[in-house]
This record gives structure tokens, sequence and C-alpha cells, in this order.
């Protein structure tokens, strides 16, 4: 117990660390446009076999 308190501790601010980071960096600002990137069909694909 004496190990795994402090080490939950400091795994959980890592977490939150990380998701701050994550927030800060601007990860979440474009949500829509992955999903609607996956759906643009590019004309410059040249795929062998197509």
């Amino acid at each position: 117990m004496i190990y795994l308190i402090p080490a939950s501790i400091l795994l959980g601010g890592a977490g939150v660390a990380a998701f701050v980071w994550s927030l800060r960096s601007g990860q979440y600002e474009d949500l829509d446009g992955a999903a609607h990137r996956i759906l643009i069909d590019d004309e410059d694909d040249t795929r062998p076999g197509a």
C-alpha cells in the first residue's frame, strides 16, 4: 500500500497532464474535419489494379 498510493497518484497526474497538453495543443479543435475527410475521394489516388 505504501508504494501503490503514490504510484497511482503519479500515474493519475500524468494522465491529467497529458489531457491538458492535448487540449492546449489543439487536438480537439476540428472533430468534424476528420469525419468528413474520410468520405472525400482523392482524384490523385493511383492504386495498382484499380
